[in-house]
């Protein structure tokens, strides 16, 4: 499963849950519109610094995952 969409998946989710308007998560996270939109279409590069101010307010943040060994 693509790991972008996962991430995408889970703020545009939380977001409207929240009530949250895109510029509104924008405003709140203090990041650009355009990385709030780019993040809930599955833009796969980000810095990771501004991916973790709108994950924040989820209670959530990047971080490792191990990855299945085959």
């Amino acid at each position: 499963m693509d790991k972008n969409l996962l991430i995408a998946d889970f703020v545009r989710n939380k977001r409207t849950k929240a009530g949250l308007t895109q510029v509104e998560l924008a405003a709140k996270s203090g990041v650009g519109l355009r990385l709030v939109r780019d993040i809930e279409q599955g833009k796969q590069s980000f810095r990771t610094d501004a991916v973790n101010k709108v994950l924040k307010l989820f209670g959530a943040c990047l971080g490792p995952v191990n990855l299945p060994r085959n």
